[in-house]
């Protein structure tokens, strides 16, 4: 996995430049000729050559991208371990704000809201938080690493490899880290503020970050340990909405929901004031020549408050939140500690056998979110709240890998073969609080969701070099899913949920040919299956006067996907397209929607028949275009996807989802990145991503863009300065979103934001 298939990506490149350089330095057949009357003389031929650009050698089935680190601090500003992975070809990290707890992975395939449809992964370690398939408790628990520890980071395409679950469906994201190998001590202060005006909210948000790292290798012992401190208030995160102006008030400002209907605007909600500690540690040692273990641990930390900003004043002029629930639903505070363990055995004999073993645990010691129950006159609240927690929530994972070459360490034939198994497991109640401001001032119980999930797996896969120039790989997956102590309340209504169990076979087969130097061409099909998460199943939360109502009765979704990649090494750079469709049937997807005969809008999951994902992708990244130290790179990805059929959709306005956009889903994603180096010290960065707009709905009936609840086409352009003083000493300037693009993602994004760091390292 650490072999480095694809440094960057580009929109496009005048490839032709090299070759037109040579023809005319040779008299091609466009070259001028002599004057007349000048005296020619015919030499003797004189042939040039020059080596012949190579491609990387695969370290995945189907298509790779990496970013190395040295990249990321020249070219990023890169505040938190996700930002390393912004410009990678079709992906997309959803980050609402420095410290975010739900930055969650979107690829080609599949968009925000699908957080379970990608796996990501820090070494052989998974952190992914396959608890729920959403933008709450569902993003990669990114906090597990620090980001001095990278290497680089590895973007796998698509579930063509044996050796993952369906879940990566979308793909799967390799964090690798280095070993050092003399001590190392390396301290970052990173300071940012964001200018933000949004209707009635303006203000500056600011940001400061304290980073602490330290590394080395004694004897058989590497060790690697890292702090990280954020003070962050964010912008915005919600604006209160409601169909009139609340009596006895002035202030409302008139606008419109995502589907056109009124939704007056009466203020924002999240403000959010957080303090965010990250410690993580790994320690690695060499039992053998041959045999490595690690342990790895991380601990987490947040607490925060939540405020509302009201637009609305009263008779006389004083504020008032005109009693709107919503700003109560904007007023929190929250509290959590999260633990994860992991510990890895692993072998490097360069022979005939390897092995490993990986065990992980992850734990929410403690997640509480309590607020008030409603508001009373003025800016007050009632005095009694609720309580949310997760508490107790937690999942574990374990996996065995052994590797077998028949013809011994880097012959033609490679046979792996491993076994899978995981449980989760979540608890989720919400308690009345006799004093919203007191967390120990339990009650009664409000609602609860609780329930366990658990997988296991076997797969054997075969990478067979038939030839010099043919690679056949050849796989298959076989898992066994069981849902089960599934429990719901609600009101004075408790329901025990039946035990679920499925399993499925997924077969997978890549074919790479190299049909020429610099040339190769890669076909990979593949089936994956997802089952549903714990969360999809059982969790039961109140947003507002929106519900997420559990079902129990989901099926699994299954996707088959195909992928045909063209890939041309290029003097300094390469190209790559690459051709994809995927089918998934029985499609998991959360939709919100007023139902007949309930009063409040309700979010379920739902089993949609048939999605299909087709379209390509666009690559490209050369060094040195046109003067020495340019460098530039970017992508463009088109994805065609639609509804195909889904007979299970529910409409009160008699709309059809079938021939629809696919929720989520961009129809056009673009990156592209210059960095000019004009010595070694110096490194100027212009960096751009484009996002198609997206639909929320089954039935795309979300079509007014820019008000809250949308999902808008963004143009987000950032700057960057940095600058290497000495071997010991960075300092970088950059403005993230400098053309200050205002858009939704459902909540408000980032506009101009200034980030500036100083690194020492000693």
């Amino acid at each position: 996995m650490r072999s480095s298939f694809l440094r960057g990506a580009a929109l496009g490149l005048p490839l032709t430049l090299l070759a037109s350089s040579i023809a005319l330095a040779q008299g091609g057949p466009d070259a001028e000729p002599p004057p007349s009357g000048l005296q020619t003389t015919n030499l003797d031929a004189v042939k040039v050559s020059a080596a012949t650009p190579a491609l990387p050698a695969p370290g995945f089935p189907a298509t790779l991208a990496t970013v190395p680190s040295e990249q990321v601090e020249a070219t990023i500003n890169a505040v938190d371990v996700e930002d390393a992975a912004k410009y990678l070809p079709s992906v997309f990290i959803r980050k609402r704000n420095y410290g975010d707890t739900q930055p969650v992975l979107a690829t080609r395939t599949w968009g925000l809201n699908s957080s379970a449809r990608t796996l990501v992964y820090i070494d052989d370690i998974p952190i992914s938080a396959l608890i729920a398939n959403n933008n709450t408790i569902g993003a990669p628990r990114w906090g597990m690493v620090s980001p001095e520890a990278i290497d680089h980071i590895d973007m796998l395409y698509g579930p063509f490899s044996a050796a993952y679950a369906g879940n990566a469906m979308g793909g799967v994201m390799h964090i690798v880290t280095r070993a050092p190998d003399h001590t190392e001590v390396t301290i970052k202060q990173t300071e940012a503020m964001q200018s933000f005006d949004l209707h009635g909210t303006q203000g500056d948000y600011a940001t400061s970050q304290t980073s602490l790292a330290a590394g080395g290798h004694t004897g058989k012992l590497d060790w690697f340990f890292g702090a990280n401190a954020a003070n962050s208030f964010s912008q915005p995160l919600s604006i209160i909405t409601g169909t009139s102006t609340p009596a006895g008030t002035t202030g409302t400002l008139p606008a419109l929901n995502k589907q056109g209907q009124v939704a007056n605007v009466y203020g924002a909600g999240g403000l959010l004031h957080t303090r965010m500690l990250d410690l993580n540690g790994r320690l690695s040692y060499d039992l053998t020549p041959q045999w490595r273990l690690t342990y790895l641990v991380g601990y987490w930390s947040d607490h925060g408050q939540s405020r509302a900003d009201t637009y609305l004043d009263d008779a006389s002029g004083d504020p008032t939140y005109g009693k709107v629930a919503g700003f109560a639903n904007n007023v929190y505070q929250l509290s959590a500690h999260h633990l994860m363990q992991a510990l890895s055995l692993k072998s490097d004999t360069k022979g005939d056998y390897d092995a490993s073993f990986v065990a992980t645990h992850y734990a929410f010691l403690k997640d509480d979110q309590w607020q008030p129950a409603g508001v009373g006159a003025g800016t007050s609240f009632t005095t009694n709240g609720r309580l949310a927690s997760y508490g107790g929530t937690q999942w574990s994972t374990a996996d065995a890998t052994g590797i077998w070459r028949p013809q011994g360490y880097g012959g033609p034939h490679e046979v792996s073969l491993g076994a899978h198994a995981d449980q989760y497991e979540l608890n989720n109640p919400t308690d009345n609080l006799a004093d919203w401001q007191d967390p120990s001032s339990i009650t009664t119980l409000y609602a609860s969701g609780r329930g366990k999930t658990r997988t296991q797996a076997l797969w054997l896969q075969d990478a067979w070099q038939l030839a010099p120039a043919w690679l056949l790989t050849l796989g298959g997956r076989y898992e066994w899913w069981k849902a089960s102590d599934g429990f719901n309340f609600s009101g004075k209504t408790a329901v025990t949920q039946p035990v679920e169990k499925a399993d499925a076979f997924s077969p997978k087969l890549s074919l790479q040919w190299s049909l020429a130097p610099g040339w190769r061409i890669n076909g990979s099909l593949a089936k994956a299956v997802r089952f549903p998460t714990v969360g999809e199943l059982y969790q039961l939360v109140s947003t507002g006067s929106t519900y997420s109502v559990p079902n129990p009765d989901l099926k699994p979704e299954t996707a088959y996907s195909g992928e045909l990649a063209i890939e041309h090494a290029i003097d300094h750079g390469l190209v790559r397209l690459s051709l994809f469709q995927e089918n998934t049937k029985q499609a998991l997807v959360s939709q919100t929607s007023t139902l007949p005969n309930v009063a409040v809008p309700v979010t379920y999951v739902m089993n949609v028949g048939e999605l299909r994902n087709r379209g390509l992708e666009l690559v490209a990244q050369k060094d040195d275009v046109l003067v020495h130290g340019l460098s530039l790179s970017g992508s463009v990805t088109f994805v065609d996807s639609t509804i195909l059929s889904n007979d299970s959709f529910v409409s009160t306005t008699g709309t059809t989802s079938e021939g629809k956009h696919a929720p989520y889903v961009p129809r056009w994603r673009a990156t592209a990145v210059a960095t000019y180096r004009p010595d070694a010290a110096w490194a100027f960065t212009l960096a751009g991503r484009y996002s198609g707009r997206q639909y929320s709905t089954l039935d795309n009936s979300d079509h007014t863009a820019h008000v809250f609840g949308a999902f808008d086409s963004f143009r987000v352009f950032d700057v960057r300065a940095h600058y290497q003083v000495n071997d010991h000493l960075a300092a970088s300037f950059g403005i993230d979103n400098i053309n200050n693009e205002k858009y939704y993602l459902y909540h408000p994004f980032p506009q101009r934001t200034f980030v500036a760091d100083v690194k020492l390292s000693l």
